[in-house]
């Protein structure tokens, strides 16, 4: 009896032991487990190469953008990112060597903003991944086979603007306008493009259209003169040449109180009446978060869509609508974004 009475003690005692060890166990495998999961994933340090076509407040927002995107997808600059930035301020041939000077850097990823930037990266590589950063016709610039599934080294995010809703929004500002003049660069493939688009949309609305091809910014002030003479109200397409050149549009446009219908929010800041449109800093955000995507290894550019936008924010600028003396539609009021700016002849006075 007493063997027995030993035995069931011992066993007791070693059953006791058993579950404390293995309790202990899977409370250490718990709290690693824990720990693991709730520290951040350290990111690996990386090298983005962004070439800007041109300075303008446009693209400045975007390329701001785009390092706010990274940032909030966990790549920060000087942390474990390093952002190497050229801008060729509209020189195609400071594009070319640009682009070669990025790929020398050993960047991991290429972004080039604006169609013309893009164009000259594409130039240089066919392996290292480069995201569009607002480009508006991406398969018409020949940078990628298809919008949904690009086929190459190339992916990114059009910046393609609801001309139809544009148009439509300048007839409801300006009901009596009969005739539209498209005011674009001759030298931009992307400006083009949107220019058969508004034409088509002016038609629909029963305008009259006539186009105004710039061949450089030389020649803008003088077409802005003529198109006051012969049009209601003037429509720019996403330009990066006139974009650069808004102040002396606006300028020449005011002289005869001719509307400017633009196609992104920084243009109606700087004078334009009014837009339908996403702000450039969301294109650059989602553009970077694209960016960040591929540096993650989540994302391949041959299978990655085209982002583009589905929908816009109405812009009116309420000074420059007082200025033109245009009487906003209490309708438009209620849904859209009203701005007031410092009149373009109170500014140059300043």
């Amino acid at each position: 009896m007493k063997n027995k009475g030993l035995i069931a003690s011992v066993a007791v005692i070693l059953l006791f032991l058993g579950a404390t060890f293995v309790y202990q166990l899977g409370m250490r495998s718990g709290t690693n487990q824990a720990s693991e999961t709730s520290e951040p994933v350290e990111k690996a340090e990386k090298t983005v190469g962004i070439l800007q076509f041109v300075s303008h407040e446009a693209l400045d927002a975007i390329t701001e953008g785009i390092k706010e995107g990274l940032k909030e997808s966990g790549y920060t600059e000087g942390d474990n990112l390093t952002i190497e930035f050229q801008n060729g301020q509209a020189d195609q041939s400071k594009l070319a060597t640009m682009s070669q000077q990025l790929l020398n850097k050993d960047a991991d990823v290429l972004v080039g903003v604006a169609t013309p930037a893009a164009q000259a990266l594409a130039n240089v590589t066919q392996d290292i991944p480069i995201v569009l950063g607002a480009v508006t016709d991406p398969v018409g610039a020949n940078l990628v086979a298809d919008m949904d599934q690009p086929g190459g080294n190339i992916t990114g995010v059009s910046d393609k603007a609801p001309v139809a809703a544009q148009i439509k929004l300048a007839k409801d500002l300006l009901p009596e306008a009969k005739t539209v003049g498209i005011l674009y660069s001759s030298t931009e493939d992307n400006s083009k493009y949107q220019v058969a688009e508004a034409e088509a949309a002016a038609e629909e609305n029963g305008l009259t259209s006539k186009s105004y091809a710039v061949p450089s910014s030389n020649e803008i002030a003088q077409i802005v003169q003529v198109m006051a003479r012969e049009v209601d109200f003037i429509y720019i397409p996403l330009d990066n040449t006139i974009a650069n050149a808004m102040q002396t549009v606006v300028q020449e446009a005011n002289k005869s109180k001719t509307p400017i219908i633009t196609s992104v929010d920084t243009m109606v800041e700087q004078g334009g009446l009014a837009t339908v449109g996403q702000d450039q800093f969301t294109i650059g955000v989602e553009t970077g978060k694209m960016v960040a995507a591929i540096l993650d290894g989540t994302a391949e550019p041959a299978t990655t869509p085209i982002y583009t936008f589905s929908d816009g924010e109405t812009i009116i600028n309420e000074t420059q609508a007082q200025l033109l003396g245009i009487t906003i539609p209490e309708n438009l009021k209620d849904e859209a974004k009203l701005i007031t700016t410092t009149p373009e002849s109170e500014a140059s006075d300043e």
